[in-house]
């Protein structure tokens, strides 16, 4: 049986620079599945490509059976892959609600959209309370819940989130966290990128460590968060 998402060779580059070098990773449906490593090691670079913002150079990426490449980015999220980006994007002048209503501006199935915006209200309360508010005016976590929920609200098959915890305060990241183990106890599979990757390692049943480019480490999530080196690299101890 395939992987629900399915990369091979993937190579991205920003002119002369090759920033994806020749990668390849699969995701089954029902995981989470992280990439850590540091900054400029093409992370935030991959998500772009696979949600069609950025056109790969080399490589075959494959969806839910269908290949992916020369897709656009709308018809991408149609079949069922969102992506919450880095920084979150967000319509600042727009209300809470609205920016919500523009995550399922594909769908057609009305009366489902509307489950799936109290069901987005039940993980993040805040909004809820707050729906008539613009979003320029909520703090970073709270703007980040808000692109969690607008990706959600394509009901996707998989949700890629980039950094959701970047910039926020302990209490607000381990909420975003805690939401997450809860999407994925509720089965929704999950491509992670992720800074703090103690987090993303607990929370992962795979895990790639992206160098320069490269994968240049791979295991299940406990395995990495127990390797030598990646303990060294990325959780900050000798």
């Amino acid at each position: 049986m395939m992987p629900l998402l399915e990369v091979e060779g993937l190579r991205v580059a920003y002119g002369k620079i090759e920033a994806v070098k020749g990668i390849s990773f699969g995701v089954e449906a029902g995981e989470v599945v992280t990439l850590i490593g540091t900054n400029g090691a093409g992370k935030t670079t991959t998500l772009r490509t696979l949600s069609g913002l950025l056109k790969p150079l080399a490589g075959k990426i494959t969806f839910d059976g269908q290949v992916l490449n020369g897709v656009p980015a709308h018809k991408i999220v149609a079949m069922g892959l969102a992506h919450s980006p880095e920084g979150r994007r967000i319509f600042p002048r727009l209300s809470i609600e609205e920016n919500l209503a523009l995550g399922a501006f594909l769908r057609k199935d009305t009366a489902a959209v509307d489950g799936d915006l109290q069901r987005v209200y039940e993980l993040f309360p805040i909004l809820s309370e707050r729906r008539a508010q613009a979003a320029g005016t909520l703090s970073g976590g709270e703007q980040q819940m808000l692109a969690m929920g607008r990706a959600l609200m394509s009901r996707p098959k998989l949700l890629m989130l980039d950094e959701p915890s970047m910039g926020l305060s302990p209490i607000m990241m381990q909420k975003i966290m805690s939401t997450i183990a809860e999407l994925k106890a509720g089965g929704t599979t999950i491509l992670l990128v992720e800074q703090n990757a103690q987090a993303a390692l607990s929370l992962a049943d795979h895990g790639h460590v992206m160098e320069i480019g490269r994968i240049s480490l791979s295991g299940t999530g406990q395995e990495l968060m127990h390797d030598e080196s990646v303990r060294k690299a990325y959780l900050g101890e000798d």
